[in-house]
């Protein structure tokens, strides 16, 4: 600190006592700027846990959070991100194809889901708590599966972000990660169960304290990495958590002042506190008179007796337009648009709207490429196909024998996300239409980008020919066949003379 001061000194001498930028000194409005700057590291250590338990008490119990992060998991996962081999070889494709159709049913290790559905559990536990971790958990050959492994999501909670310590074997554990003296990952120190659920959980055991070292090669670290060297993840709500909690303490507020103004019908005044009120009989014992009013009343007062009825506060004219500038600040601290966020569709139009979700899927699709393919899929489907080919359930020549070089030919893979669902359905498809006869854009691209095979869609499209010429059909839709020309349509005279 002491050194910073000097240089900070040295630099106001050297441009004339003021400083370079308007965020850098201790003027009047910068006097109460305390800051920080801890390294990546550092900034998740202490304040995980703290973060992860915001975000996730948002999410149970505020509409607007578990709203915004279903809204990131149908856009970035929907009914998945599903591979298309690459190799060329169209025998061995389509065998690749086949084997991991049959294995993404059993991909579960808890038996809940597929694989597309534990994409979108581990999307939706990385958002809310920063990070997941998904184990391979591989099988024996008794247990009758496709492939012999499977899949198991855990929440992050697993990996103690306190453990912080030098291995027997002299590695670095940081933030329950072992790291080797080259900084790679070895192994993650994980909790038998959840930390939270204690003897709640089916695998407690002692209470499921006790770590247990799994090999690094074993676990899919699943986080957004925002600094270089960070080695934990952040929770997606965590720029939107106080202003979030706030604004859900005020609407509520709002509310109740709203309903216990309502409670308040109207106050009677009297002259003489013993008389009946409204000639309906005494107080009860809180003190209260009992008085109502029933449709089509005529009440007669008794002398020195006056009603005035309850006129509440409105809520005023301007809360609406507050609450829509509070969610617009909540919205772009979480990354989704303000219709995501809150349902509003009412001062929209389809250029604003379409402008909105181009830049929010451009966000979604950085996401699904950097960050659930590479770290999620790709590992996946590596694992998967080693263990396919050792256990015999696929025979690809040359895949362990001949090196590196002969594996990736045979891993080669495209992940194909499911298509985008746009606003005018017809100005898209007419779009892409064009850019398909311009030679912008091939059929295969095309046909990717609405989240299909293209080959699956040409199998299909030759069936259906094939179906409906085995049956004489001829629809519009075929190309193949040129249908008559309807003839025109002439219509009668008008029998009234026309009049100039």
């Amino acid at each position: 600190m002491r050194l910073f001061k000097t240089f900070r000194s040295m630099g106001r001498k050297l441009f004339g006592g003021s400083p370079t930028y308007d965020g850098v000194g201790g003027g009047r409005r910068a006097l109460a700027w305390s800051v920080g700057n801890p390294g990546a590291v550092a900034a998740m250590l202490f304040t995980q846990h703290e973060l992860r338990a915001k975000s996730r008490d948002l999410v149970r119990r505020n509409a607007w959070a578990n709203s915004a992060l279903e809204s990131y998991v149908a856009n970035a996962i929907g009914t998945g991100i599903k591979p298309q081999s690459m190799v060329q070889e169209a025998t061995i494709r389509e065998a690749i194809q086949a084997l991991w159709c049959d294995w993404t049913v059993d991909a579960d290790a808890a038996g809940l889901t597929d694989f597309y559905g534990l994409q979108a559990l581990a999307c939706r536990a990385m958002l809310e708590g920063g990070e997941a971790l998904v184990r391979l958990r591989y099988r024996r050959p008794e247990d009758g599966l496709p492939v012999a492994l499977q899949l198991q999501v855990l929440e992050a909670e697993h990996l103690p972000v306190t453990l912080n310590t030098t291995a027997e074997n002299g590695n670095l554990i940081r933030a329950g990660i072992e790291f080797d003296r080259l900084g790679r990952r070895v192994a993650y120190h994980l909790y038998r169960s959840h930390p939270e659920d204690g003897m709640l959980a089916p695998m407690s055991g002692d209470g499921g304290l006790t770590t247990v070292r799994v090999d690094a090669t074993e676990i899919i670290h699943l986080f957004r990495a925002l600094r270089p060297g960070q080695i934990r993840g952040e929770p997606w709500l965590a720029r939107a958590l106080v202003k979030l909690n706030e604004l859900d303490q005020y609407d509520d507020a709002e509310l109740v002042r709203k309903k216990t103004a309502a409670m308040f019908a109207g106050f009677v005044t009297r002259l003489a506190p013993e008389d009946n009120l409204l000639g309906e009989g005494l107080s009860d014992p809180n003190g209260v008179a009992l008085a109502g009013l029933e449709p089509g009343t005529m009440q007669i007062l008794e002398p020195g007796e006056d009603i005035k009825f309850s006129q509440p506060a409105d809520v005023g004219g301007s809360y609406s337009e507050f609450l829509r500038m509070q969610f617009r600040a909540v919205a772009a601290a979480m990354g989704v648009t303000y219709e995501q966020l809150t349902g509003d569709l009412t001062q929209v139009n389809y250029s604003s709207i379409r402008a909105g979700l181009l830049e929010f899927r451009r966000r979604v699709e950085a996401l699904q490429h950097g960050v659930i393919v590479h770290q999620l899929c790709r590992p996946i489907w590596q694992a998967w196909m080693a263990q396919a080919v050792l256990e015999g359930a696929l025979t690809l020549t040359g895949y362990a024998r001949d090196g590196t070089a002969k594996r990736r030919e045979y891993q080669a893979v495209k992940w194909i996300p499911q298509g985008w669902q746009w606003v005018d359905p017809l100005k898209e498809a007419d779009a892409m239409k064009a850019a398909i006869r311009s030679g912008l854009m091939s059929r295969s691209e095309a046909i990717s980008a609405n989240g299909y095979d293209a080959e699956d869609v040409d199998r299909e499209i030759a069936a259906d020919n094939a179906r409906a010429d085995a049956f004489g059909l001829v629809f519009d839709s075929d190309p193949r066949h040129e249908l008559p020309t309807p003839a025109p349509v002439v219509q009668p005279p008008d029998s009234q003379p026309q009049g100039n």
